[in-house]
């Protein structure tokens, strides 16, 4: 990335902002005061081993649980006080969050612009079904489709509104690595063209280091560090991005740390 483009990026306005935020289930503490930014043009990495609180923190910028404290905000609206504004800026793909199966892939696609109040639905569900290579999938029930072809139609559904947060929670594990690449480069492509932040999680650190411009390491629901991902690993004395990431999720936090 050229110091230009960098710089561009950090002056980009925020999309998101997380401050402070926090989940706690009695005496579990699943996420512990974080506070970050996803700039506009900008994709973030979310890394972390499971049950770091990757997906609660997802779930919080969903609206689907309440912070026990923090704040959210996306495209300049809070999520607690302006939900409907902040919801409609935002979009969402996982493997997890299976679409409707009973509905064809352009039905979902058509459901789901309805739902955002999408304008010119129609040419948007075409353009998107082209983009995506699903023209034949298109009549097809999405319960009956593949992991991968249920990825792809999940991808397209999550641009349907032409989000300013895309939230992408390990959106490409079900994909081959062709078809993964693809779906990389329209993920990067809309970002790229200033259209909105992602926050992108993944435990394959390659795509990590080809897709995203900034990391964070989640663990035991705290931010150990942040940092290019393309350099971080020499600034903390691993050789790679993947041996940095084996290291802080076994190393545990130091009980007496502050924060």
């Amino acid at each position: 990335m050229s110091a230009e483009v960098r710089e561009a990026r950090e002056l980009a306005p925020a999309v998101l902002r997380v401050s402070e935020l926090s989940k706690r289930y009695a005496s579990l503490i699943a996420v512990d005061r974080v506070s970050f930014a996803v700039r506009r043009g900008e994709i973030v990495g979310l890394l972390g081993p499971n049950g770091a609180g990757k997906t609660t923190i997802i779930d919080m910028l969903l609206g689907v649980l309440a912070p026990s404290s923090g704040r959210i905000d996306v495209a300049g609206f809070n999520l607690a006080r302006q939900r409907a504004a902040a919801l409609e800026r935002t979009n969402f793909a996982a493997v997890y969050a299976a679409l409707p199966g009973n509905l064809t892939v352009a039905q979902n696609l058509r459901v789901f612009g309805l739902l955002y109040g999408v304008r010119g639905l129609t040419a948007r569900v075409a353009a998107l079904i082209a983009e995506f290579d699903l023209q034949s999938l298109r009549d097809r029930r999405c319960g009956v489709l593949s992991s991968g072809e249920q990825t792809r139609v999940a991808l397209a559904k999550a641009l349907v509104n032409r989000p300013e947060l895309l939230l992408l929670d390990e959106p490409t594990a079900s994909l081959d690595p062709s078809a993964a690449q693809v779906a990389r480069a329209h993920v990067q492509a809309y970002a790229r063209a200033g259209r909105c932040g992602v926050l992108w999680t993944s435990h394959n650190m390659h795509e990590v280091e080809e897709v995203c411009d900034r990391v964070l390491f989640l663990s035991r629901g705290r931010i150990l560090l942040e940092g290019d991902p393309k350099t971080v690993p020499r600034e903390h004395g691993a050789p790679t991005l993947e041996e940095l990431f084996i290291r802080l999720a076994r190393e545990p936090l130091d009980p007496r740390d502050p924060r």
